[in-house]
């Protein structure tokens, strides 16, 4: 049986804590693999960590442990982040989504954002995934560091230039190493 979207979503968690450049490459990833887009023309698809400083300065993500360069942020700071990009692609103006969000508790955040992003996050994705055996797949190769690939199937969502280089950054982020930056 598949994995339900939240524990899937859960699963996200073990990538925390972040600084603010990680924490926009995830959220990144996983925005662009689910094919969020805001309508409001303002607002950009991809967070950035200026965007997250401004969030964190306006009230709409909570506070990071530490401050300045050694700030981190965890799991719920992605949930939140996640559910910001979601509001706004469902036209929602930053004002409604922080009165939203201060309502909302860990839980049910949780569970908004898992089932707004379940296509990314491989729920049912036995589903899609299902193919004739004469069927070619192809993939592309994405060098992240020195013997460190990734491969992602071209005929997925994933497979964007924008999200290439966002999960390629997510991935050079959680190793932590600056000599492949």
């Amino acid at each position: 049986m598949a994995d339900s979207p939240v524990s899937l979503l859960r699963a996200h968690a073990r990538h925390a804590p972040w600084n603010a450049r990680g924490l926009a490459a995830h959220a990144t990833a996983l925005v662009d693999a689910a094919g969020v887009r805001p309508t409001n023309s303002s607002a950009r698809a991809a967070p950035s960590a200026r965007a997250i400083r401004f969030y964190v300065a306006h009230g709409l993500l909570d506070r990071p442990e530490g401050t300045g360069t050694a700030a981190t942020y965890g799991y719920r700071h992605l949930l939140q982040l996640l559910a910001i990009k979601v509001r706004q692609r469902e036209g929602q103006t930053l004002g409604m989504i922080k009165s939203e969000l201060h309502d909302l508790t860990g839980d049910i955040l949780e569970r908004r954002v898992a089932a707004a992003l379940e296509p990314a996050l491989g729920a049912g994705a036995d589903a899609t995934a299902e193919r004739a055996d004469h069927e070619v797949l192809s993939w592309r190769r994405v060098e992240v560091a020195d013997g460190i690939e990734l491969h992602v199937r071209d005929d997925t969502p994933a497979s964007r230039e924008e999200a290439l280089v966002a999960m390629r950054e997510a991935v050079r982020a959680a190793l932590g190493r600056a000599d492949i930056r």
